[in-house]
C-alpha cells in the first residue's frame, strides 16, 4: 500500500503579516513560512496506518512553496519513507493549480491512498482534497479524523474512515481505493522530531525532484478566480493601559465600569 501525502508550507501566524504593495497578497520577503497545521495531521494519520499496516508513505511538496524543504526532511525523521518535491508549479501557485501539480505526479506514481489537510490557513477555502479527487476520478472524503484500512475486505481494498459533521456529529464511511482523504485531525498529536534526526536527515539528502509536467500556461490562473483587493483587519479600538497603585488601578476601573453602565452608583 502507498501514501501520499501533500504538505504544503505556510507563513508563520505569529510574525507580523504586511500586505503588498498593489494589496492583492501578503508580502512574503521576510516571512517564516512553518508547515501547514493540517498536513501536519494528515502525515501523522498516514504514518499511524504506516505503523498498522506496513503501508509505504511518501511526503509530497511543491518547490516554489518557501522552505518546504524542512518540512520534508522533518517527514522523513518522523517515518515517511520518500520526500518529493514537485517543480514547475508556478512562484504562488493556487489550489487548483497545486492540485493540478500533485495529480500530474499521481498519474505517473500512482498511491492506493492521498491524505492531505482538509484546508490551510492562507485560503481556507478546503477545496485542494476535493479539487485532486475530481482531477483523479477517485472518491474524496473531507473533515476526517481517522484513517484505517479495512482488514477483511471484499473486492476493492478499502478504507474506514470517520467524517465529523456540525452538531458533533460523525459518520463512518467505507472508502474504495484509491482514494483522497482530506483531515481534520489525526488519532493523536503529530509526533515530535528531535532536531539531531531531522540534521541527520539532511546530512543524507535524499530529497526527489519530479517536474510533473503541467501544460504550458497552465501554472497561472488555473482556479478561474482573482484577489481584486486585501484589507489588514480595521482597528476598532485600542487597549487602554492603567497605571498607579492597587487603590488606584481599582479606582480607575471601576469608573471605567461606571462609565459604561455596567456598574451602577
Amino acid at each position: 500500500m502507498r501514501i501520499v501525502v501533500p504538505m504544503k508550507a505556510v507563513p508563520d501566524l505569529v510574525e507580523e503579516i504586511e500586505i503588498t504593495a498593489d494589496g492583492t497578497g501578503i508580502d512574503r520577503e521576510y516571512l517564516k513560512f512553518v508547515l501547514n497545521e493540517w498536513d501536519d495531521q494528515a502525515l501523522e494519520e498516514a504514518l499511524l496506518v504506516k505503523e498498522a499496516t506496513g503501508a509505504e508513505v511518501v511526503a509530497l511538496g511543491l518547490g516554489s512553496d518557501p522552505d518546504i524543504d524542512a518540512s520534508l526532511y522533518t517527514a522523513i525523521a518522523k517515518g515517511a519513507d520518500r520526500a518529493v518535491r514537485l517543480t514547475g508549479a508556478g512562484e504562488v501557485p493556487d489550489t487548483a493549480t497545486r492540485a493540478r501539480a500533485v495529480a500530474g505526479y499521481l498519474r505517473d506514481h500512482p498511491a492506493d491512498l492521498v491524505i492531505t489537510g482538509v484546508q490551510a490557513p492562507d485560503d481556507l477555502d478546503g477545496q485542494l482534497p476535493a479539487t485532486l479527487g475530481a482531477l483523479l476520478g477517485h472518491p474524496h472524503v473531507s473533515v476526517v479524523v481517522s484513517v484505517a484500512l479495512v482488514t477483511d475486505p471484499p473486492e476493492p481494498p478499502a478504507v474506514r474512515v470517520r467524517q465529523e459533521f456540525a452538531g458533533g456529529r460523525a459518520a463512518e464511511l467505507v472508502v474504495d481505493l484509491p482514494a483522497v482523504i482530506g483531515l481534520q485531525a489525526a488519532r493523536q498529536a503529530p509526533r515530535y522530531a528531535p532536531i539531531s534526526r531531522i540534521r541527520q536527515v539532511m546530512a543524507a539528502g535524499g530529497i526527489e525532484q519530479v517536474d510533473p509536467g503541467l501544460a504550458p500556461g497552465s501554472a497561472t490562473g488555473a482556479s478561474g478566480l482573482a484577489v481584486r483587493r486585501m484589507h489588514a483587519p480595521e482597528k476598532t479600538s485600542h487597549a487602554q493601559m492603567l497605571t498607579g497603585s492597587a487603590d488606584e488601578v481599582a479606582g480607575q476601573i471601576v469608573d471605567l465600569l461606571r462609565s459604561r453602565g455596567l456598574v451602577k452608583g
